[in-house]
C-alpha cells in the first residue's frame, strides 16, 4: 500500500488485502450454507423470497465488522453507537427465522474473527438438528385429528363426482358415516369421517366445499368434540 495511504489507518493492525478478500468468500460460501438450511428446513409457503438472500448478506456484512473492530473496544462501542440509528421495521414471523438470523450473525462473526471451524462445524450441527426438528415435526402432523364433515347436497348428484376432486386435495383419508334425506326429500345430509393433509387447514376445505355447484351447507366438526 502506499505511504500515502497508509497514514489514515495507521490507528490499527494492518491487514493484507488478499485475507480479508479470503475471509469474505468465506462468509460468502458459509452464508449461502445457512441460506441452504434454512430452504431444506421450512416449508415453501413459509419462505419469503427474499429471506435467504439477507442470511447470505448478514453473514458477509457481520464478517466485515468483525474485522473493522478487531481488538479495538473503542470501535466496537463506536459502532454500536453507530448502528443504534438504524430501524428495522420488517417484523421476523417466525421465532425460527429468528434463529436463522442469529445463526448467520454468528456464522459472520466466526469468519471474521478467523475461527473458521467455528462456523463449519456450527453448519453441520444445527443443519442436522433443523433436520431431526423438521423430521420430528412430518411425524407429528402425519397424525392428524379425525373430523365430523357434514354437507347437505342437492338431490340428484353424484356424490364421487360432485365431492371427489376436492375430497382428494384436501384430505388424508375420509369414510362415509350415513346418508339421510332433507328439506322433504330435495336434499341429502351426507355425514364423513375426514382426516385433512398435513398442508391443508379446515378452512380451506370448507370453502373450497362451499364453492361446489349443489352444496347447499357445510360443517366441519372435530371427532373428540362429537356429542351422543
Amino acid at each position: 500500500m502506499p505511504d500515502f495511504l497508509k497514514a489514515p489507518f495507521a490507528n490499527g493492525p494492518e491487514v493484507a488485502p488478499v485475507d480479508v478478500l479470503v475471509r469474505l468468500v468465506f462468509a460468502l460460501l458459509l452464508g449461502g450454507g445457512v441460506a441452504g438450511i434454512y430452504r431444506c428446513t421450512r416449508k415453501s409457503a413459509e419462505i419469503s423470497s427474499s429471506f435467504p438472500v439477507t442470511l447470505v448478506l448478514l453473514s458477509v456484512l457481520i464478517a466485515m465488522v468483525t474485522q473493522v473492530i478487531g481488538d479495538n473496544v473503542a470501535r466496537a462501542f463506536s459502532l454500536v453507537g453507530a448502528l443504534s440509528i438504524v430501524r428495522f421495521r420488517t417484523v421476523v414471523r417466525d421465532t425460527q427465522d429468528t434463529a436463522y438470523v442469529i445463526f448467520a450473525v454468528v456464522v459472520g462473526m466466526a469468519v471474521g474473527a478467523r475461527n473458521l471451524w467455528v462456523g463449519f462445524i456450527g453448519i453441520g450441527v444445527v443443519g442436522l438438528a433443523g433436520w431431526l426438528m423438521m423430521a420430528r415435526a412430518q411425524v407429528f402432523s402425519a397424525a392428524q385429528p379425525a373430523f365430523l364433515l357434514s354437507l347437505r347436497v342437492a338431490l340428484g348428484l353424484d356424490l364421487d363426482k360432485l365431492l371427489g376432486g376436492t375430497f382428494d386435495l384436501h384430505l388424508q383419508e375420509r369414510e362415509l358415516m350415513s346418508v339421510s334425506t332433507a328439506k322433504q326429500g330435495v336434499s341429502l345430509d351426507v355425514t364423513y369421517e375426514t382426516r385433512l393433509n398435513p398442508d391443508r387447514s379446515a378452512d380451506e376445505l370448507v370453502k373450497a366445499l362451499n364453492r361446489l355447484e349443489g352444496v347447499q351447507s357445510v360443517k366441519l366438526q372435530r371427532r373428540d368434540f362429537e356429542r351422543d
